[in-house]
């Protein structure tokens, strides 16, 4: 009898299993001729093949991490009422109230999901407000905490509140995907917010919710509320201050050393004074009370900056957020040029969350380096297209002396002859650490410990080999091992400020519990990996 090929197995090129499909992947992404195709693609990929996708990930993390999240995905954004493919999270609209259990409960993920992130869409990296355009910044975290933390992809959920949008385009957009409707006051948004804890809460038991992209009064509103009741941390303030904690531990102790000064003699300046800029002062303020110093002391090391210059407590129409900053001790002519700042407070780093591209001008950078033997100067703003200072120019107006970090990825390069790799102050490197500790804790909460603890976990992971090319973040290419290092900081911490519940633990060593940390993390499995779905 003659051979007949099913028709699923005549449809397959005849030496398809003899290719290695990942390389297909890999030369196909590359032939993307800009980063939001890439994104796109890579979109499809993970619909068709999931484990493929999270494999190509994991073994390539510095080329497509960018893709997944900043810098691309604020383009992905941008546009994503116009490249919208499928359904890819989970929409709770301000039209929902009064029923958002039922929304909840549509979810697959059930009482299995363990992590949510959730974005109004109303800050979304520098951009703005987007509205229902902000889904793919909660898509895209997700995909770091399982490329990152190894937790598994079906216990994710991605959800974008869609409260409206003040941005009056998308009103007029036709393709625009979400309602075309005003923002609601503070009443009703509060009214929601409380309805969506309670319901996250009853419907999803083991969730923990990571709050991403609020504007900055209500980033800071709703985690004052709900972190002393449900198992919720925002990323923008505490993910943003851990890193960068972590960051300044390490470039303290080299400006330190090039001066020959205590590290208690930082004097830190922070030019952007919005949720992530407070935020991370606040964070900050961890750096000092751990050499010993009161948070008084602590705090008069620390100045603030705005659009209208230097912060002070006696500026009329101060916001809240910015008070605590805010300065006694200066009673002269407002300062409102950066520089003028400078002169005045002489501070040993300089750390930017405007999201104003080049304010760190050459004169800026310049003046930094002639007060300091090494200037701190960290860019944090994202994207790329709004950070403060470019690397390279960072490099040549300080001669080489900069100790760097970003918030978005800058390639190493060499200036005189030296080579130079740059530090970038990723949130990626503390939430998905923070997320496995606190999920395989059973956390109750999120506290100030935990994160802090996380922070130092960082700072302490450094190879000899690293401190040797002066750097002040590890690699990214160690991120699961450096998320199992902080997964464990933080359950300790958890376990002193009595909040775990997985009371198992505390029997175990921190050898133990690390190679059990090691043990949960996912890992995709893609036995036939050359072969296609059919």
């Amino acid at each position: 009898m003659p051979f007949a090929p099913s028709s699923s197995i005549a449809r397959l090129p005849p030496y398809l299993f003899n290719t290695d499909h990942r390389h297909r992947v890999l030369t196909q992404l590359r032939s993307k001729a800009t980063g939001l195709e890439k994104y796109i693609y890579l979109n499809g990929l993970k619909e068709r093949e999931p484990n493929l996708f999270y494999e190509i990930l994991l073994a390539n993390m510095l080329e497509i991490v960018p893709i997944l999240y900043t810098p691309t995905v604020g383009d992905a954004c941008s546009n994503y009422s116009h490249i919208w493919r499928r359904p890819e999270g989970l929409y709770v609209t301000i039209e929902h109230k009064g029923h958002i259990r039922e929304v909840l409960r549509q979810w697959h993920a059930g009482h299995s999901a363990r992590i949510a992130v959730v974005t109004d869409g109303s800050r979304i990296l520098g951009l703005g407000d987007l509205g229902a355009n902000g889904l793919p910044i909660s898509v895209g975290k997700l995909d770091l905490y399982v490329a990152g933390a190894g937790i598994k992809p079906a216990t994710t959920l991605p959800i974008c509140l869609d409260l409206g949008t003040n941005t009056t385009k998308f009103h007029d957009d036709p393709l625009y995907l979400g309602l075309r409707r005003r923002r609601p006051d503070t009443p009703e948004m509060d009214e929601f917010m409380h309805e969506f804890m309670e319901a996250m809460t009853e419907i999803f038991p083991q969730l923990l919710v990571q709050f991403e992209d609020f504007s900055t009064d209500n980033a800071f509103r709703y985690l004052d509320l709900f972190r002393n009741q449900y198992r919720v941390f925002n990323d923008d303030i505490q993910g943003t201050g851990s890193v960068v904690l972590s960051g300044f531990f390490n470039a303290a102790r080299l400006s330190a050393a090039a001066a020959g000064t205590p590290l208690t003699d930082q004097r830190i300046l922070f030019f952007g004074a919005g949720s992530a800029g407070i935020g991370v002062a606040k964070q900050l303020l961890s750096f000092f009370t751990l050499q010993g110093l009161s948070v008084e002391e602590a705090k008069s090391r620390i100045w603030t900056v705005d659009s209208k210059g230097l912060i002070t407590a006696d500026r009329k129409g101060l916001q809240e957020h910015k008070k605590f900053f805010a300065r006694t001790d200066y009673d002269g002519p407002a300062l409102t040029k950066l520089e003028d700042v400078i002169n005045y407070v002489k501070p040993t780093a300089l750390l930017g969350l405007s999201t104003v591209r080049n304010a760190f001008d050459e004169q800026v950078v310049r003046l930094m380096s002639s007060l300091n033997a090494r200037p701190i100067i960290f860019p944090l703003s994202n994207p790329v297209s709004l950070c403060e200072v470019d690397y390279e120019d960072a490099i040549k107006w300080t001669n080489g002396s900069v100790i760097f970090a970003s918030g978005s990825p800058y390639k190493t390069l060499e200036y005189n002859g030296k080579r130079y790799e740059p530090g970038q102050g990723n949130n990626m490197y503390i939430f998905p650490g923070i997320g496995l500790g606190a999920i395989l804790a059973k956390a109750r909460h999120i506290t100030d410990s935990m994160v802090e603890q996380a922070s130092i976990a960082l700072a302490s992971s450094l190879t000899d080999e690293e401190k040797k090319a002066d750097l002040v973040y590890p690699r990214l290419v160690r991120i699961r091992d450096l998320s199992c290092q902080i997964a464990l900081a933080v359950i300790r911490a958890a376990q002193k400020d009595n909040v775990d519940e997985n009371l198992l633990f505390r029997n175990l060593s921190d050898e133990a519990l690390l190679e059990y940390i090691r043990a949960k993390q996912w890992q995709p499995t893609t036995l036939n990996h050359h072969l296609p779905r059919l």
